[in-house]
Formats: C-alpha cells, structure tokens, sequence
C-alpha cells in the first residue's frame, strides 16, 4: 500500500551473528529496517513494546536442544506468537587478529552453544585456553579486533570474522558438521495465518497437578487424535521446586480439526495452555495424517452425530 512504512524487525544480534543470517533469508523486502538487539530478550521485549514489527530469535539447535531464554521469554509475559521459522545449518570457525597464531591463543570468547558445539575441537587443539562463554558469537569477533582486548580468539562464524578483519586460524571446527539451528520469527498475536498442508504449533502446557500419569494424560490428548509431536522440553515453572511446563511443538495447524480437538482437550486437562502460533513449516514437510484423522473424517463424524440427535 502506497504511504505504509516499511516493517522492522528485531534479531538477536550484533551484525554477523547465525541470526542476523537467517533474517536475510527471510526478509526480501529491501527497505525493511533490522535493528539488532544484545539479548534474546530485548529483542523479543522490542516486540512487545512495538520497537519493532516481529524479531528472529534462535529456539532450537539440533545438538545443543532448546534456547531456554527463548522459550522461558515467549512463556511469561505479554503474549507473542510465532508466525514463521527458518533453519540454518551453522558452522564455525576460530578467529584472531592478523599475525596470531595457535600457540598465542591463551583466551578464547563465544557464545554458550557455540562453545559447547566445539567443545572437542577446543579440548584436542586448545587444551590450556581459557574459554569463556558470554554475548553472541558476532559479539565476541568484536571483542577480539578491538585494540587492547585480552581475548585472543573468538569461535564464530565466517561472515563475523571477517566484517571486524580477524584471520582464521582453523575452520570447520565444530564437532558435529551437520548442526542446524531453528530460528522463529516473533510477532504480536494477530489472526492466524492459513494452513498450508505442512506447519506447526507451539505451545506451553501447565498441569493442573503433578500426580503419577499427569504427563501421560497430555500425550493422551495428542495420540488419540493422530497428532505428532515435533518438539517437547521442560521447563521449571518458577514456582517450586521440582514444578515443570511442558513447550510443545505438534505437527499440524490449529484449523487442522485433528489437532483443534487436541487443544480443547488440554484445556479441559491442563491448568493452562499458552498459545504460541500456528506457522508454516521451514522444512515444507506435509503432515502425516493418519487415517480416521482428517478433517473429512472429524466432519463426517460430525454428521453422524447430528443425524443420531435427531
């Protein structure tokens, strides 16, 4: 529409961070605005606040599991929802001024999962190096070009070392090459997009009380009804100790009459359900529906029912 401002959108940054990455694979409008933020959760609080019009934040990583932040932030307080996702295969490399070689590497600097995606490489070829773990990965090649940094080396990817002007003294180093990290995109709630054949949904579920079967009778809501489940993590509730939530991602689309039963079922099981989106898959991998399962099915049942009633 002539006159609408462009969209913004926050990520987890600096510049040069995996999800400063997979944001330009998402966003193809050229006057959309990136602002990026030093936290998951500014970037998601920008969100609330309207700063920004939905942020990227990483979720999942395929070797590492759950982002807690990310998934501790959509949890409480004022509702977000995820409207899209995007896999990155993410690969790192050890990065240090120009001039520096492996032996002057005494401090190294990363994030926490990227240090624990190359805790092999660092304990084999940096067994005496002080890693320490903190920012982003994009952050920490920053903190080694800036004049007078006691850190050495940072562990990050290509694209970070080589916007601050850093030399790679190793690539390829994380321990598993086949790493993908998801990232979803936040925004605030709004009406749910179209099914497409292939999504998702996310959700928390807190049970009513823990007693033996409560986790149980929530699966039960899932398998009775055909629905796989993608994702599932516990989460401390803050409350006591030893009180858990569940975060849930479920094959299917809320309009999908399979999994729309689900959710009406946990809501009558479950003290609560926090909604957290249905979005297209990034894989476009369709449902498997099995048979009984389809919203044909659910609507002939449907009919049956209301023949019987007269």
């Amino acid at each position: 529409m002539p006159g609408t401002a462009p969209a913004t959108y926050g990520y987890f940054g600096p510049v040069g961070t995996f999800t400063h990455q997979a944001l330009l694979t998402l966003v193809t409008d050229e006057q959309a605005e990136l602002v990026p933020y030093a936290t998951v959760g500014l970037a998601l609080q920008a969100v609330r606040d309207g700063e920004v019009t939905s942020a990227l934040v990483p979720i999942e990583n395929s070797v590492e599991g759950g982002v807690s932040a990310t998934l501790d932030t959509l949890t409480y307080g004022d509702p977000l929802v995820i409207t899209g996702e995007v896999l990155l295969p993410v690969q790192f490399g050890l990065y240090a001024r120009p001039g520096t070689t492996l032996a002057d590497v005494h401090v190294v600097l990363t994030h926490p999962h990227a240090a624990a995606q190359c805790r092999s490489w660092l304990a084999a070829h940096l067994p005496a190096a002080e890693v320490v773990e903190r920012g982003s990965t994009a952050a920490a090649a920053a903190e080694v070009a800036r004049p007078g940094s006691d850190v050495d080396a940072a562990v990050c990817a290509a694209v970070a070392g080589e916007l601050n002007g850093l030399d790679a003294l190793a690539s390829g180093i994380a321990d598993n090459p086949d790493a993908v990290t998801r990232f979803v995109l936040v925004s605030r709630p709004g009406p749910v997009g179209e099914p497409t054949g292939a999504d998702k949904t996310t959700m928390v579920l807190f049970m009513r009380e823990n007693h033996p079967g409560a986790l149980l009778e929530i699966l039960e809501q899932f398998a009775s009804r055909g629905v796989d489940l993608c994702r599932i993590e516990s989460r401390p509730t803050r409350r006591t100790l030893g009180d858990y939530c569940f975060s849930i991602d479920a094959e299917g689309h809320v309009a999908d009459a399979r999994l729309a039963e689900a959710m009406m079922g946990l809501y009558r099981t479950c003290a609560e359900v926090v909604f957290l989106g249905s979005y297209p898959r990034a894989d476009h991998e369709a449902a498997d529906v099995r048979p009984g399962t389809a919203n044909a099915d659910y609507a002939a049942a449907a009919s049956w029912l209301e023949r019987l009633k007269g």
